[in-house]
């Protein structure tokens, strides 16, 4: 499994509670620009449309190589496959109050380019500050560690 991109703001700004597989429809100029890792998943989000998931605002950088073939938008929104039931899953969960659905990880198995998504709930700024303090005590106590060995 090879990991093209993560969003590392996810795990901060939101409690993570369950985890999907899904996988993601592309052209052929994109996943090319996958394998050169010209991705980011630093806006994007992910939106229940007519029963099927997509991911808004994903930018996969225009193969360089492709010439006059790439002519689409490298936003666009591209279509999650994930299994019906779990679909209706996400969306009973959405439309409860305060869930959203993240992707947090972009990466091959095998072959195929798959996206991790994950149902979340946000953090309240309390809860980020609690966040960052137990990552600085954690920190020290490393340091404290590594210096006594």
């Amino acid at each position: 499994m090879k990991i093209i991109a993560v969003n590392k703001s996810a795990s901060f700004e939101y409690f993570i509670e369950e985890k999907y597989e899904a996988g993601v429809v592309l052209e052929g100029s994109e996943v090319k620009s996958l394998r050169a890792g010209k991705a980011s998943l630093g806006e994007c989000f992910c939106e229940v449309r007519g029963g099927e998931v997509y991911v808004k605002n994903m930018h996969i950088a225009i193969y360089d190589k492709s010439g006059a073939f790439s002519t689409r938008d490298s936003r666009r929104d591209r279509k999650l496959l994930l299994h019906k039931q779990e679909i209706h899953k996400i969306v009973g969960r959405v439309h409860e109050r305060g869930y959203t659905l993240v992707p947090l990880k972009l990466y091959f198995k095998d072959a195929l380019v798959k996206m991790e998504v994950a149902l979340c709930r946000g953090k309240h700024t309390y809860d980020k500050k609690q966040a960052l303090k137990a990552r600085d005590v954690k920190r020290d106590t490393d340091r404290m560690i590594k210096d006594m060995i």
